[in-house]
């Protein structure tokens, strides 16, 4: 099964050489899990101050500057993996690192028929 591993930390919660540590051993856990065949993909996002949050509301787009919820943590970046279960899946967070000063949301990826196959 399909899991997405999202992301949440301060974004002033790292300073640059742990910020490029982190990188390197995001990178590293990385290629473990395409070793055990559990990568699927992964990558950090952006600043916050790039994003733009959409809402449509009686056919009206509505577009704001940054995330949409003022919170301490922001979406930092993902993992998009492969893993037998919650348990699995739970422990492969727990290998972020970023889990260590923010938080790691496990959440099962509906599997939605019809979709492209991004496989071929």
């Amino acid at each position: 099964m399909k899991y997405m591993l999202l992301i949440y930390t301060a974004e002033d919660a790292w300073n640059d050489d742990e910020r490029e540590a982190c990188f390197e051993e995001s990178i590293k856990l990385t290629h473990d899990l395409h070793a055990a065949g559990q990568f699927i993909a992964a990558s950090p996002l952006e600043s916050v101050a790039t994003a733009a949050s959409v809402r449509v509301r009686n056919g009206e787009r509505m577009v704001t500057n940054g995330p949409f919820a003022e919170t301490r943590e922001q979406l930092g970046g993902y993992f998009l993996i492969e893993a037998e279960n919650i348990e699995q899946a739970v422990d492969i967070a727990s290998r972020i690192p970023s889990a260590r000063k923010g938080t790691v949301e496990v959440r099962p990826v509906f599997n939605l028929p019809g979709l492209p196959d991004t496989n071929s």
